[in-house]
């Protein structure tokens, strides 16, 4: 197997466990019951899967063009840096503002918190 079809075959499996990543975000922000866990999967879930097409996609450029993208490598860095935090501040204003949770929550670990610093 050459070197190119090898980076080939790399590049194709990066990009297509990116894009299965990004559909089981689009099929649990459907399917899931509160905010709370919609955030949880649309950060997690699409954050590694845009970051595996990326990644894909750089060394696409890399192995056949022997192009450094420097934007790539910033998307890279971004969407790694602010999809977490966004979820988590999203989440927190979400709980600040007595969004309820799901039925099926089991506990909230929480409200005694919030209770304490609160008072």
């Amino acid at each position: 197997m050459s070197a190119n079809i090898l980076s080939e075959v790399i590049v194709s499996i990066l990009i297509f466990i990116g894009t299965a990543f990004s559909f089981l975000s689009a099929i649990g922000l459907i399917r899931l019951p509160d905010v709370y866990t919609r955030a949880h999967a649309a950060s997690k879930s699409t954050s590694i899967g845009v970051l595996s097409i990326l990644f894909g996609t750089f060394l696409y450029f890399l192995f056949t063009e022997g192009y450094v993208s420097i934007r790539l490598i910033l998307g890279i860095f971004f969407v790694f840096l602010t999809s977490p935090v966004v979820a988590h501040l999203l989440n927190r204003a979400a709980y600040r503002s007595n969004v309820e949770l799901a039925k099926v929550s089991i506990q909230d670990d929480l409200k005694e918190y919030i209770r304490k610093t609160d008072s």
